[in-house]
């Protein structure tokens, strides 16, 4: 129901045409502060209606001249609910939208085009170049007007550890969070070596979400071998999946894959069912993961692999986003896990 500008500049979509099922988007515009990343990935929108005068007093621009800035291809009109429902059926499939092209050679071009299986799209999105976070991170809550208050912020803890993050396709609010939690973050492109990881002595690794295929990535898999013996590590969505073939393990394409922010996942160590936000095609084969892997979550539509953990080392990960944005807010322990985990083992 919210959302859409998030999921419009999530870098985990790039590559990919996103269907929106609720059936009116647009309705609070779009803001600066709401980006996930730089600017849009998606390939193109569909909706059912398009609000075109929002109303919101955080708003600065609308939904259409925002896409038709960043070249954005939308298509309304649509019943967005029944093309979930074919896609839930027949599964997620390559598509065209054109203003230009015959029905017959819109069919073909949607054929011809790159199948995601394979695909490396983490090469367009990741930084060019490694920078620190230091955006603002704070916590903000809705002023409370009758006290005179204008804006309410939570303080930054002091900065405990340095992490290095590996930028797969990351989201703002990842980082956010890491800040919130006493890191500094230095950010690193994906074809940062892991001799060069090392070198910066952090006192963690990051594995951030991103597009694409994880066994598509080779060039991970081999330095990540190198570094998840010597730094304690989480992975989140593609971190998570590159962290299965680190470890030896396989990865497949799901029928239709796992959208939206109302997913069940169920924490096989303690029973706790959480609702989870995810934006994922594929899943890790959980009979491929040597013994030494635990696969600690699931997926209750399907049981899929949520979450694992390495037995001796200090490693974890899991298939979904804790830090939401959009979703809900059940996971996002998981950082100060992490800040605890490296607490836990200094050496």
């Amino acid at each position: 129901m919210t959302g859409y500008q998030e999921v419009i500049t999530d870098p985990s979509y790039r590559g990919q045409i996103v269907a929106m099922t609720y059936p009116m988007i647009g309705n609070y515009g779009v803001n600066q502060e709401d980006n996930e990343s730089a600017g849009p990935h998606i390939r193109a929108f569909v909706i059912g209606e398009l609000c075109e005068i929002p109303s919101n007093w955080r708003s600065q621009e609308s939904l259409s001249p925002y896409l038709e800035r960043h070249n954005i291809l939308g298509i309304e009109g649509i019943d967005t609910r029944a093309l979930t429902k074919h896609l839930r059926s027949l599964g997620a499939m390559r598509a065209c939208i054109t203003t230009e092209l015959s029905e017959a050679d819109a069919i073909a071009a949607a054929k011809n085009s790159a199948p995601m299986e394979g695909s490396d799209f983490v090469k367009e999105v990741t930084t060019k170049q490694s920078y620190i976070w230091s955006e603002e991170s704070r916590k903000w809550t809705l002023p409370n007007a009758s006290i005179g208050e204008t804006e309410t912020y939570e303080e930054l803890p002091p900065v405990k550890y340095r992490v290095v993050a590996i930028d797969f396709g990351l989201k703002y609010n990842q980082l956010r969070m890491l800040r919130q939690a006493g890191f500094e973050v230095e950010v690193v492109p994906a074809t940062t070596s892991a001799e060069a990881i090392l070198a910066k002595k952090p006192d963690g690794l990051f594995l951030t979400n991103g597009p694409g295929d994880p066994a598509a990535l080779d060039y991970v898999h081999k330095e990540l071998k190198q570094l998840i013996t010597k730094l304690p590590t989480f992975g989140i969505c593609l971190g998570n999946q590159l962290l299965a073939h680190a470890y030896g393990g396989k990865t497949f394409k799901l029928k239709f894959g796992h959208r939206g922010g109302n997913q069940p996942v169920k924490d096989l160590r303690t029973g706790r069912i959480s609702i989870t936000s995810q934006n994922h095609g594929f899943a890790v084969d959980p009979d491929s993961l040597p013994s030494d892997i635990e696969v600690t979550h699931i997926n209750l539509n399907d049981n899929t692999v949520e979450g694992m953990r390495h037995k001796t080392l200090p490693i974890f990960s899991v298939q979904y986003h804790p830090e939401a944005a959009p979703g809900p807010n059940d996971a996002a322990h998981f950082f100060t896990d992490f800040a605890e985990m490296i607490e836990a083992n200094k050496h």
